[in-house]
């Protein structure tokens, strides 16, 4: 199998490209924020009924360089006040995609919900990303933990 070497650079800017009139390239709230809100960029009002699930297009196409990735994640508001979120939990963008930037939204609350253009539904946030060649081995390094899971290392109080 060819290796393949990665060298990352680091990112100065985010190229972003608008596909629709009215998108809204990706914004920073404030100077500390870390992620980028993402508005909606639909034609006309979306309602996502409880338990429902619709693809929200952002109107924008980013390049990002090799070896980052952009994560959308829910925004807090609306996912701890609304019940909506994104539908895979975290939306991954490669470096190699060119298409457009969408947010897959899931209302998990008990009422409907209306998505409208412009309002912000996810935020994006971009990271550095290690990519190692996968070496496949017959044995690994034991550790204390071993192969305990799921709540192995939590509470041993039988009570709770």
């Amino acid at each position: 199998m060819p290796t393949l070497r990665v060298i990352l650079i680091a990112m100065k800017n985010l190229p972003v490209k608008l596909i629709k009139s009215t998108a809204k390239p990706p914004v920073r709230q404030t100077e500390g924020s870390v992620g980028y809100d993402i508005a909606a960029c639909i034609d006309g009002d979306i309602i996502l009924l409880p338990g429902e699930t619709h693809m929200i297009g952002s109107g924008f196409i980013i390049a990002l360089e090799p070896g980052y990735a952009a994560f959308l994640y829910a925004r807090s508001g609306l996912g701890i006040k609304q019940g909506i979120i994104p539908a895979n939990c975290v939306g991954v963008v490669d470096s190699d995609y060119r298409g457009e930037v969408i947010v897959g939204l899931k209302n998990t609350s008990q009422t409907a919900f209306t998505v409208k253009n412009g309002d912000r539904i996810a935020q994006m946030v971009i990271a550095k990303c290690e990519l190692p060649e996968v070496a496949l081995c017959d044995n690994l390094d034991d550790t204390t933990r071993g192969d305990g899971g799921f709540g192995s290392t939590g509470h041993k109080d039988p009570k709770r």
